[in-house]
């Protein structure tokens, strides 16, 4: 992964390999209009931030990839393991804002799917075989809940997809080094036979830190993806105030950066 920019907009590029036929990358917190504490662009339409801040600056990240806000598709973010599929056009859009869901998937060109984060992992999938993308929200409780492997299933069942041909990017999220959990994540992720020992330190009496962005590319492997597919970035949003919003770090005022994924 590296860092680019075009236009206004500064994001880290996955650079999955193959032809040309996808854009996709993991924003940074700069060049928006939003203030501070959101500042400056923020893209999480659940925040506090002025709805015409988010709404410019999801208007400055469409344009700079050569399309209209309202193919920019998110979802409405609840922890939860609803994945929204898009294999159709659709006229609008924008009512899938209001949709409850963690994660989407589609075989549509020229939509923009994304999902915002402040510290949870934002993963992007991808099948060049038969132009499928994924965008998944994955928090402990969606990675407890094995999301991203239900996405990667919702890819095979409804697409035909062969996850030997599934390229993965787990984009910037908080690190190990600033995620301490307790004994109901523990729970969680055992009670789901979900990678526990190999991705946590145990630092205390029921405490732990835990690797969130491992967790879900060892779950990925399992899924029946390569490991040489599946790119981890190694920034932690936590420890980079400068870069990216924290909702840990912020205690909870803070906007959202986005993973986003358009067909071309």
């Amino acid at each position: 992964m590296q860092m680019k920019r075009i236009e206004r907009i500064h994001y880290i590029e996955t650079g999955f390999s193959g032809p040309a036929c996808s854009v996709q990358g993991f924003t940074t917190r700069h060049e928006g209009v939003s203030r501070a504490p959101y500042n400056s662009l923020n893209l999480g339409t659940g925040t506090l931030d002025q709805p015409h801040n988010v709404e410019g600056n999801r208007s400055l990240l469409a344009r700079a990839f050569g399309i209209t806000q309202d193919t920019l598709v998110t979802v409405k973010q609840v922890h939860g393991t609803d994945i929204l599929v898009i294999d159709e056009p659709n006229e609008d859009y924008s009512h899938f804002l209001g949709l409850e869901g963690d994660a989407v998937i589609t075989n549509q060109s020229g939509v923009m799917i994304g999902v915002t984060v402040a510290d949870c992992a934002p993963i992007l999938l991808l099948d060049r075989e038969k132009q499928i993308i994924a965008a998944v929200h994955a928090g402990w409780k969606g990675t407890a809940a094995r999301l991203v492997s239900k996405a990667v299933a919702g890819m095979q069942s409804l697409f035909d997809c062969n996850p030997a041909d599934v390229q993965a990017a787990i984009g910037p999220c908080i690190g190990k080094c600033c995620y301490e959990v307790d004994t109901p994540v523990r729970q969680a992720f055992t009670q789901n036979n979900v990678p526990w020992e190999s991705c946590t330190e145990h630092i205390g009496i029921d405490r732990w830190r835990l690797d969130l962005a491992a967790v879900n590319r060892e779950l990925l492997i399992e899924a029946g993806l390569p490991a040489s597919g599946i790119q981890l970035s190694d920034m932690c949003v936590s420890c980079q105030r400068e870069l990216f919003f924290s909702y840990r770090r912020d205690e909870g005022e803070t906007g959202r950066q986005m993973g986003f994924i358009m067909l071309t």
